[in-house]
């Protein structure tokens, strides 16, 4: 059975326009530290991959469609699921919420790289079993 990977933050005023409504650059941002933390729970942090092992997860594409403007603090609940797993790339589809108002979702596919020689690599035996539980 699969599961799925939840957490939440709260919309800062650095997140958000003059008007108060969240800034569409800076939502990318926090969606960018959801997947780290989202590693880090799978047991594979960031800072250990990227400067010990020399591998990093870049995004190569990216959709996102925003249903309901976010505004200064406000409480985004963020839910992860992978949707695909491949030999190199994995696809997650997140669906942001704030209380019973859906309000953003997004589609991206991430790519396991080695960091030296900037290329497409396997997903590790272990990072592989571990995204495989959220499939």
């Amino acid at each position: 059975m699969s599961q799925t990977f939840t957490t939440s933050r709260i919309l800062h005023f650095g997140d958000c326009d003059i008007s108060g409504t969240a800034y569409f650059p800076s939502y990318l941002n926090i969606l960018n530290g959801v997947n780290e933390e989202f590693f880090g729970h799978l047991g594979f942090p960031w800072n250990e991959i990227i400067w010990k092992e020399r591998w990093g997860t870049p995004t190569v594409h990216l959709t996102c469609d925003f249903s309901k403007p976010s505004l200064f603090g406000d409480e985004l609940v963020f839910t992860l699921n992978v949707v695909k797993l491949g030999r190199s790339s994995v696809t997650l589809a997140h669906s942001i919420d704030c209380g019973d108002e859906h309000r953003w979702n997004s589609t991206q596919v991430l790519a396991a790289s080695d960091l030296v020689k900037h290329t497409s690599m396997l997903w590790p035996d272990a990072v592989r079993e571990a995204l495989a539980a959220y499939l």
